[in-house]
This record gives C-alpha cells, sequence and structure tokens, in this order.
C-alpha cells in the first residue's frame, strides 16, 4: 500500500508538471514508510516483479535523493486516512503543512538502508556467482578411485568423452561412433592416464632412446611404447607379431585392483591361476599380480560364500569344574544316544517292540561313565534316569549338557535355571547341593567333546555286544549290556600304559569307582604302614584314593596342558558382520545369511559364539563360530 501511495505521489507530480508547464521544477517527496524509502533508494539488492516494476516506475520520475522520510505524526495525509473533527482540522496541518517547511533547511540523508532484507520475502536471495579458472588439461587418476568397477569406469570415461566431442563440435547430433569402440578409446585413455602420471620418468626415458633408471620396478621387464603409445612389456620376444606377447603394463594403482575384480569375476569366481591367465590372456601385465588376486580373492563375497573356511577361535581353557578334583560325579556331563528296539512283550502272533534310548552321565574329572536306559525322549523319563543316577551316585554341583528338548523340558520341570537353582518346587537334593545346569550353544558339539567321545565309544562297544547276541533284544538284556559298557569304559587307563614292569598301577575311572584294584608297588603315604594296609580294608580303601588323587594331579592333569587344534587367536567376529550359518542339512548355495547382533565374550576375552539375526526373519539365534562363514566384516 505504502508503495503503491508513492507511484501515487509520482504519477500526481507528472500530471501538475504537464498542465502547470512547469517542466524544470524540482519536487521533493515525503513518506511515513522507512521500508519504502529503502526499496527506492536500494543500489546493491533485486526486487521480485511486483516491487521491481512500482521501484522502476518511481526511479524513472524521480531521483533517490528527492525522497525524504517524514514521521507519521507530521504527515497531513494521515488525517485523510484518520478521520478528525472539524474544530480541530482548521488548526491542524492539513492547510499549513508541518513545522520544519518554515524553517532553515536542515542536511538530510539521501539514502536509507533495507529493513531486514534478509526475511524480506520481496527481496531476492542473493546468488553467490563464482568464476572458474582451469589451472591442468589433465583428468587426474585420483579420481578413478571413485569407481568400484571395471566396466563403470569404462563407461563413465566413454560418456565424458562422448560429451566433449559434441561440445567442440557444437552438435547435439550423437556421432556413429558403436558403443563398443568407444569403450576401448576410454580403456586406452584410462590406463594412459594412469602410467604417463606413475611412469613418467620411464616413458621420458624410452622415448629419448635411454633406459629406465636403475631403481625403476619396470627395468626387468624391458618396457617399450607400442604403436598405441601405450607402456608395454618389451622381453625377449617383443619382436613376435602375437599382441598379448607385449602386454600393457598396469602399476599398482586403483585400476589394477578394479581390472583384477573384473576378470575374477568373469571366470566365475575361480581360483589365482584361472584368474591370472585370464588376465595375462586380455593383454594385460599388473605389477604385483599374484598377490593382488589373492587379495581380492580372500575378500570377495562369492568366494566366502562358496569355499570361505568356518570360523574358528583359540581353544579355551579347561572350566574350573574339570580342574577340581572331588568324590566323583560332582560335576557332570549329559547326552543321550539311541534308539534301540528292544522286545516289549510276546503274544500268540508274536512280538511287540518298543524303542529304547540311553543317558550317559559322565564325571568331567575322573572320565567315569554311568548309563541310565530311558522309555521315551521326554522330560518326565529323563527326570526318573536323573533321579536314579542321583540316587547311586549322590548329588551333583554342575550338570553340563545341550540344548536338547528333553534336558531343556526337564529344568522347566524341575525349575533348574540355566544358571542356578532357582527357590521353588525342585528336588531336595538338587536345592540342597546348589546344584546349576550350563547349556552349550546349538550346533556346538565341540563345546561337549567330553560326553560326545564317551558316546562314540558306547556305540563302538554296544555294535560289538549286540552282533554276538542273537536271540531277541529285552529291556533286561540291553539294560546288562550298558552295565558292561560302562564297565569297559571306566576300565581304560587315563595316562598311557608304562612299558616298565615296575611302574605304578594303571590310572583308571574304576580305581576310584570300585576301589577293587590291588595296591600299587609304590612307597605307601605317609601316615600307612605296609601291615595296617594289609590287616584294615578302610586303611587299604583310604590309601587307594589318596593315591588316586596324587597321581591325578601329578601325571592326569600335566596331559591336558597342550592344545590339540586351534592354538592361536582368530579375528575375532564383531557386531554389524554379515555372515553365512551353516545348515547341515542343505547345500551350501542355500545356506542363510544372517546379521551378527551381539557377541558373547569368554573370560579369556575370545569371542566363541554370537547372537544372530537371520536375514528372511526377524528371530534371533545362538550359533558357535565354528558355524559361521564371515561374509563381510563391519568397519
Amino acid at each position: 500500500m505504502e508503495l503503491c501511495a508513492a507511484v501515487l505521489a509520482i504519477e500526481m507530480a507528472d500530471t501538475i508538471k504537464e498542465h502547470l508547464e512547469l517542466p524544470s521544477c524540482r519536487f521533493r517527496y515525503y513518506s511515513d514508510s522507512q521500508i519504502v524509502l529503502g526499496y527506492i533508494t536500494n543500489e546493491s539488492r533485486r526486487f521480485y516483479v511486483f516491487v521491481s516494476n512500482r521501484v522502476s516506475r518511481i526511479r524513472a520520475s524521480s531521483s533517490p535523493d528527492q525522497w525524504r522520510y517524514i514521521s507519521s505524526a507530521q504527515n497531513p495525509a494521515d488525517l485523510a486516512t484518520r478521520s478528525i473533527s472539524a474544530s480541530n482540522l482548521q488548526d491542524s496541518i492539513w492547510f499549513k503543512g508541518p513545522d520544519f517547511l518554515y524553517q532553515e533547511s536542515q542536511p538530510y540523508p539521501t539514502t536509507h538502508p533495507l529493513i531486514d532484507p534478509d526475511s524480506d520475502k520481496e527481496v531476492r536471495p542473493i546468488v553467490t556467482c563464482a568464476k572458474a579458472k582451469v589451472t591442468s588439461t589433465s583428468l587426474g587418476s585420483e579420481r578413478l578411485s571413485n569407481f568400484s568397477t571395471w566396466n563403470s569406469l569404462l563407461l563413465g570415461i566413454a560418456t565424458l568423452q562422448s560429451f566433449i566431442k559434441r561440445q567442440a563440435s557444437k552438435s547435439e547430433t550423437k556421432s556413429e561412433t558403436s558403443k563398443l569402440e568407444s569403450l576401448n578409446h576410454a580403456e586406452k585413455f584410462v590406463i594412459s592416464l594412469v602410467q604417463s602420471e606413475v611412469f613418467s620418468e620411464e616413458i621420458l626415458c624410452i622415448k629419448n632412446g635411454i633406459s629406465a633408471p636403475r631403481n625403476s620396478s619396470l627395468l626387468p621387464l624391458n618396457p617399450i611404447i607400442g604403436p598405441d603409445g601405450l607402456l608395454r612389456v618389451g622381453g625377449r620376444i617383443r619382436h613376435a607379431k602375437d599382441v598379448t606377447n607385449n602386454p600393457i603394463i598396469i602399476p599398482k594403482h586403483h585400476i589394477a585392483l578394479l581390472l583384477t575384480r573384473h576378470f575374477h569375476s568373469k571366470v566365475a569366481h575361480q581360483g589365482r591361476h584361472i584368474t591370472e591367465g585370464a588376465i595375462r590372456n586380455a593383454g594385460f601385465w599388473i605389477l604385483g599380480c599374484k598377490r593382488l588376486i589373492a587379495s581380492v580373492i580372500s575378500k570377495c563375497v562369492m568366494c566366502r560364500r562358496l569355499r570361505g573356511k568356518l570360523g574358528w577361535q583359540k581353544m579355551s581353557d579347561l572350566p574350573k569344574d574339570r580342574l577340581d578334583p572331588g568324590p566323583p560325579f560332582t560335576n557332570v556331563g549329559i547326552d543321550n544316544f539311541g534308539p534301540w528296539q528292544v522286545v516289549s512283550r510276546r503274544t500268540r502272533g508274536g512280538s511287540s517292540n518298543q524303542k529304547r534310548w540311553a543317558i550317559l552321565f559322565t564325571c568331567l574329572v575322573t572320565r567315569g561313565v554311568h548309563i541310565e536306559l530311558i522309555e521315551e525322549l521326554s522330560s518326565a523319563s529323563f527326570i526318573n534316569a536323573l533321579r536314579r543316577f542321583v540316587s547311586i551316585r549322590g548329588p551333583v554341583s554342575c550338570f553340563r549338557s545341550d540344548r536338547g528338548t528333553n534336558f531343556i523340558g526337564a529344568t522347566g520341570e524341575l525349575q533348574i535355571d540355566t544358571t542356578f537353582v532357582e527357590k521353588g518346587t525342585v528336588g531336595q537334593f538338587l536345592r540342597d547341593n546348589g546344584s546349576k545346569w550350563m547349556f552349550n550353544p546349538p550346533h556346538a558339539s565341540h563345546f561337549g567333546g567330553v560326553w560326545e567321545r564317551m558316546i562314540g565309544s558306547c556305540r563302538r562297544i554296544l555294535d560289538s555286544l549286540l552282533l554276538n547276541h542273537k536271540a531277541a533284544l529285552t529291556h533286561e538284556v540291553l539294560s546288562t549290556f550298558m552295565l558292561e559298557v560302562c564297565a569297559i569304559l571306566n576300565a581304560p587307563p587315563l595316562l598311557p600304559v608304562p612299558t616298565d614292569s615296575g611302574a605304578h598301577e594303571i590310572l583308571s575311572p574304576a580305581m576310584l569307582l570300585t576301589h577293587k584294584r590291588t595296591l600299587p608297588e609304590s612307597p605307601v603315604l605317609e601316615g600307612y604302614g605296609t601291615k595296617d594296609a594289609l590287616r584294615s580294608a578302610w586303611k587299604c580303601v583310604q590309601q587307594l584314593a589318596d593315591n588316586f588323587w596324587t597321581r591325578w594331579r601329578t601325571e592326569y592333569l600335566r596331559q591336558l596342558q597342550s592344545r590339540q587344534k586351534w592354538h592361536t587367536p582368530n579375528t575375532p567376529y564383531k557386531e554389524g558382520d554379515v555372515v553365512l550359518i551353516k545348515d547341515s542339512e542343505a547345500h551350501r548355495n542355500t545356506w542363510p545369511l544372517g546379521l551378527i547382533t551381539r557377541v558373547f565374550v569368554s573370560d579369556d576375552n575370545h569371542v566363541r559364539k554370537v547372537e544372530i539375526r537371520r536375514a528372511e526373519s526377524s528371530n534371533l539365534l545362538v550359533r558357535p563360530v565354528s558355524q559361521l562363514v564371515r561374509l563381510v566384516e563391519f568397519e
């Protein structure tokens, strides 16, 4: 409104000039809007169309120094827009104007700044224009590192060259050069660019007819410059016509990595020799080719998925419950095996068969074995077997097992926590002894090697017993076989059998479990005489037990000192790693992908099990690193 009023003032002044014939008369304009005065006197900013047209109209008939500011109190025009009574109108400034008109002229500013131009919607924003000066005509090989594949690099360079050619010819029509020719030109340009930067000194020497410098890595290759201007291998067969006899030299540069990836993918992710052969057949000689190919293959996700090795970690120290001497079966490992078909009842038409399984309990310290038969793989059957075992062998401090469904269910029914016993209706024999139950990760059989090896031995012995048993197998016969298996497994020595006839008696689990071995010929322990040992049975038993534990500490533990495999630490898995999850029942190509969401660090600061979220579902799995193939490391 104020700006339109200023335009109206200009038009009125022009009308007065025209009708009163006052062409040389200089008018002075007053406005109480500092925004309008800023628009009129502005010399630095541009306006949008509405304001720009009106400011142009004002400045066409007046100059900025003709415009002055007047306050609203001294502006007679305000009386017309704001009502005033007739009695006050006579003495107002409407008839005589403001008082400063009757005073001597005072200096007055000829410019008025814009009021908050950055937030004024009528003021155009400032646009900065920069002028670029090209100081080099070279593209620069460092820009090539922005490309991740050889094909994308050539396509980008070919597109750039095509654009430059069209701009140079000022033609919008595409040239008739085929795409293949464009890619060949781009390949030559890229290699020439890199060679000129890396081997500038060698190229200059060759052009001047001088041998390459003595410290040059190209000296054994006797480099030459080919007809296409590229640096090639000269060697001793440079007179051959076959272009592959003078392959193009590729320096240790990012394009060498792109070329290696390209040909490795082209030969369907085969090994180092096939990939290297493809590179040589294509006419390229990459410096450090063998190491580069090995590095590319080791980091290739497809190769890891097809042939990557399963993870591993340094073998952990033995847990405390395998090293603390104590009563047999204080710390126990549990697993089940079977089944076997047994005759449950006989009828006139034949017999009815049922299945039987076995639960193996092995002492983690003495390696003693106890076996119980069960009628079904259920939590109820397992609990009954557990009660029979504890009734014979006594209370257990620690149970270790895999994550079998019957074991999981038993801990739930007995209210046994996977770490410690919780309050509730749990057997008195477990509560009083503070039993704990520790589960191994799923699919981690090597975590339970103690009992897995015993089960293998049980199967071999049973196969021999069942082969010699020609009659129908009954529950009673199978139970007898299991006890015989226990006796056989408890008899083998814990230590290698010495050849010396005067050596100690064989140390075995049965020596401690039955106390029926002959006395050792070594000197008896202090406090027990030979006569007392022979006369008193309890002294004999005590001496036998003490002798077992003494030899167990001094001889058996030493054999557990060394690691049989996994001697050194491996690169630990981290959260965010993408892995391939092993599935023994599926082909490797169909193994599922997973993302590690959590790692479990053991007491020795090594990661041996992780939590994974599968790619096709949100379910979380816990797996040992031995069941994983790392595809992509999180950085």
